[in-house]
């Protein structure tokens, strides 16, 4: 058992023979993808790629969502894109489809569009840094609704008096 200086560290269990860590994981995925910056996603967008965000409905509500953008949450996204399946989506009609997968940060979707590759869709791509860099790019969003400032009440009538 290897040696560690904290005793309360716990050692790392051995992961078995041929598994992969999610660092190789991810860094395999996005070998395989023409990612997208934001500005040329959008105009991918624009030009009729499909946006599709793959966040939970609770980011979406937190953070905003993409106006237009198609939203099938990533649990859902395989088989509502798999031209072979019965539930697909009626836009999942071949394999040359043009999908770009929007998460909130870039990780997930890279996941994400890797597997639509792996279903065949071999332009599907992600963008980079997510919903995050979209926003933050200057492009269109809707919401969240932000927090409307609270007004201060007035304060009570025997403020600054001594007590009597």
């Amino acid at each position: 058992m290897p040696q560690t200086d904290d005793p309360h560290a716990c050692p790392a269990p051995v992961a078995p023979p041929g598994s992969r860590g999610i660092d190789e994981i991810l860094a395999a995925a996005r070998v395989r993808l023409d990612r997208l910056d934001p500005e040329r996603a959008h105009l991918a967008y624009r030009g009729g790629a499909l946006l599709v965000d793959i966040r939970p409905a609770a980011q979406r509500a937190a953070h905003g969502t993409v106006p237009g953008s198609l939203v099938i949450e990533r649990n859902v996204l395989d088989w509502r894109f798999d031209p072979r399946c019965p539930a697909r989506l009626p836009q999942a009609v071949g394999y040359d489809l043009r999908v770009m997968v929007i998460c909130q940060e870039g990780y997930t979707s890279s996941l994400a569009a890797a597997a639509l590759q792996d279903l065949g869709l071999r332009h599907a791509t992600d963008v980079v840094g997510g919903f995050v860099a979209w926003r933050l790019a200057g492009l269109p969003v809707l919401g969240p609704t932000p927090p409307q400032p609270t007004s201060t009440p007035a304060p009570p009538v025997t403020a600054g008096r001594a007590p009597s």
